[in-house]
């Protein structure tokens, strides 16, 4: 990664090295921190553990009873299935060589092989992995764990890898939703994981020319946190933020909740640095544009670890918003919601956010309220009673649409008054800042739910696509009608659940994102049942004109539908690419291949 020139020292600055805080330790089971999960009270109502999210400590006494009635169950909280982790933990494959090497420039605490941290290392979050681990097994794991500190320990890695045919897995966050951390069952070779969490600083702030080298094992909320110190953000927010990396991010060519404003991660990275078979690839300079043949960075956005370890990016950054406010609009269909969305679209500039999710996700965000209380009660009565009654929506069809608004306070101000005089266009009533900042706080506390419903006999999980605008309806009914339909055919039990919302707003489409669950108790191997529902819904979507992924990735859960996006003579330059610079296959998660 190049260094500062003479020229820019002079706005340069070094951030101190962020402490470590061993408030923040993560789960190795669930989602999220270890202090953090949902529960059932002694009254019978869920209640969210801990004390980092809003929801923390709050009954939430409509959970319960709203899961009951979307998929048609009893949930007798006293019927729990815990599972049993760790499930299973394979045993390591040894290349003595290879460790003997490895110790001479890594320190002993930067070198692993304890079983559950091999385990953790050897997964991501999708649910059938989340399954796994604890009610059937996952029969390969790495068998080593490395915690490099700087870029020649990670080129000093590869290159004994290379040497001693050892295979090389790059670990960030390990969020991802796509396989991507999967082991290969018949891998004979010893599997390293190389966990980048010591490689998390922000090594330089250029004010003058508003970018930062960040390395790239740097998780989302420090890097917001540091930036912020300085007067700065990167205004990259995906739902995962709080976990993943920012070399994840480049790896899985990621997208974030305020992408409008700040744009998609291959926006905002200048240059990249990355540890290859072959050596490293930088640049001697980092400038805004340049013409030189073709740009090898490019290569590194979406390769998922296949490629080689990413070790450090210069990103753009933005001085902190002047205003941010947040607001939200209802709407009485899904359908009215969606035209004010497209219409949003061709505005010259959108706010940051902006996410219409159906009346599905809407009766899930009230379940997610606590009692009301006082004037609290007297409060919510009226509100209902007013856009019920008086406004006539009605509350099995309505929606509602969440808004971040952020910049000079004249540029906030401009936005608003244009999203409310189009919402009203559209048939929409402004349904207040709270709400609208209540619904882009709970994208991080509702991801702890869909680990507590496991523990009921129930799996979710969410997947994600764009599509052109002209499609966007049509691919969300489809989808949903197609998912029921498999359902309905298996004889499977009670109700599936099923909801969509639409997302980051382009001038040509929009991203779209799915979630549906259903109720396994008494349905042989459900994991495999839901990956083929997921798979059924994944074919309707292509069918429908969507996308493979919007921002996932591919990993090993989608790649077999390769062949039904790319030609022929893409796929191969894909694999050729891949034998021209890792012959070796070094490294070998998988990824994408077929």
């Amino acid at each position: 990664m190049p260094s500062p020139t003479a020229v820019q020292q002079k706005s340069i600055v070094y951030p101190e090295p962020l402490p470590a805080n061993p408030n923040d330790a993560l789960s190795l089971d669930v989602w999220g921190f270890a202090d953090t999960r949902f529960a059932v009270n002694e009254k019978g109502n869920a209640v969210l553990l801990g004390n980092r999210y809003e929801l923390s400590g709050v009954e939430l006494p409509a959970l319960i009873p709203w899961v009951r009635d979307v998929l048609g169950i009893g949930f007798d909280p006293k019927d729990l299935d815990p599972g049993h982790y760790p499930s299973y933990i394979a045993p390591a494959i040894e290349n003595a060589a290879f460790d003997a090497e490895v110790r001479q420039f890594l320190k002993p605490d930067q070198i692993t092989a304890d079983g559950p941290l091999r385990l953790r290392h050897g997964h991501g979050q999708t649910q059938d992995e989340m399954f796994a681990i604890k009610y059937d097994r996952l029969p390969r794991i790495p068998d080593l764990v490395v915690f490099p500190e700087s870029d020649e320990q990670v080129s000093k890695l590869v290159a004994a890898a290379k040497k001693h045919n050892v295979v090389l897995i790059p670990f960030g966050g390990g969020t991802n939703v796509t396989d991507a951390l999967r082991c290969a069952e018949n891998e004979k070779r010893m599997i390293v994981s190389v966990d980048m969490e010591r490689m998390s600083r922000i090594l330089w702030i250029d004010t003058a020319n508003q970018m930062a080298c960040i390395q790239a094992g740097a998780v989302g909320r420090n890097i917001a946190a540091q930036l912020q110190n300085y007067g700065y953000t990167m205004g990259h927010e995906p739902d995962s933020v709080e976990f993943s990396t920012l070399g994840g991010w480049i790896a899985t060519n990621a997208s974030g909740m305020k992408k409008n404003k700040y744009g998609n991660i291959e926006d905002l990275v200048l240059d990249i640095a990355v540890v290859t078979a072959s050596g490293k690839i930088e640049r001697a300079t980092c400038v805004p544009r340049e013409s030189v043949g073709s740009d090898l960075r490019r290569l590194l956005f979406g390769s998922e670890g296949t490629l080689g370890i990413i070790t450090s990016a210069v990103m753009k950054i933005f001085p902190l918003p002047e205003v941010q406010s947040y607001g939200s609009v209802i709407f009485p269909t899904f359908e009215d919601g969606f035209a004010f969305v497209r219409e949003l679209a061709r505005e010259p500039a959108a706010p940051s956010s902006v996410r219409l999710i159906d009346n599905a996700q809407f009766k899930f965000g009230m379940a997610l309220k606590p009692a009301s209380q006082g004037l609290g009660t007297l409060k919510s009565r009226a509100e209902k009673f007013f856009v019920t009654r008086l406004k006539g929506f009605d509350p099995d069809k309505m929606v509602v649409c969440t808004i971040v608004f952020e910049g000079a306070a004249r540029e906030v101000m401009d936005q608003e008054r244009t999203v409310y005089k189009l919402a009203a266009r559209h048939g929409g009533m402004k349904a207040g800042a709270e709400n609208g900042r209540r619904g882009y706080q709970l994208t991080f506390s509702i991801a702890y739910i869909r680990d507590f419903l496991m523990n009921y006999y129930i799996l979710a999980e969410s997947f994600e696509t764009s599509a052109a605008w002209s499609d966007v309806l049509p691919l969300i009914e489809n989808v949903s009608k197609r998912v029921q339909a498999e359902y309905k055919a298996r004889s499977l039990p009670n109700k599936v659940f099923v909801t969509a919302r639409v997302t980051q707003l382009y001038q040509t489409g929009a991203a779209i994102y799915f979630y549906f669950g259903f109720y396994f108790k008494g349905v042989p191997h459900p994991s495999r049942v839901y990956h083929e529902l997921e798979n059924m819904a994944r074919e309707e979507i292509l069918r429908s004109g969507g996308s493979l992924s919007h921002h996932h990735g591919v990993g090993k859960i989608r790649q077999d539908f390769l062949p039904a996006v790319m030609s022929p003579a893409a796929l191969e330059w894909k694999r050729e690419l891949k034998r021209s610079l890792d012959p070796g296959n070094i490294f070998g998660a998988g990824n994408q291949s077929l």
